[in-house]
């Protein structure tokens, strides 16, 4: 004969609200927090917090193309040297980076990577 086993309990495939996932993500990044800490606090695995958290930065804005100005190089260009800038980036929401002809490939390279 043949042996039959049934389960009964709550759902084992939880629903979280986006209030609630907010919570656990402001707690999991919070400076000193441990994130497998807050996971195992709220029995949720370290993985799905990291793909809420990859979710909430995507919908937080949308990456778009921004027009470029190519700008001729001012008279006095010759007579600054090597530290004028040659690369300006401009944020829409204020701030700017300057790179200098003289800075190495390594430090543009590591500059424009942490603006993505």
């Amino acid at each position: 004969m043949a042996h039959t086993s049934l389960i009964t309990g709550p759902e084992r495939r939880r629903r979280w609200r986006a209030e609630h996932k907010l919570a656990i993500l402001e707690e999991a990044f919070s400076p000193g927090a441990v994130v497998s800490d807050v996971a195992r606090q709220y029995e949720v695995s370290t993985s799905l917090i990291y793909q809420w958290r990859r979710e909430a930065m995507a919908a937080q804005e949308p990456m778009t193309f921004v027009a470029a100005t190519v700008c001729e190089a001012p008279d006095d260009a010759g007579r600054r040297g090597a530290d004028h800038p040659v690369i300006i980036v401009e944020f829409a929401r204020g701030g700017r980076v300057s790179i200098s002809a003289s800075a190495s490939p390594a430090l543009v390279t590591a500059a424009l990577r942490a603006l993505r």
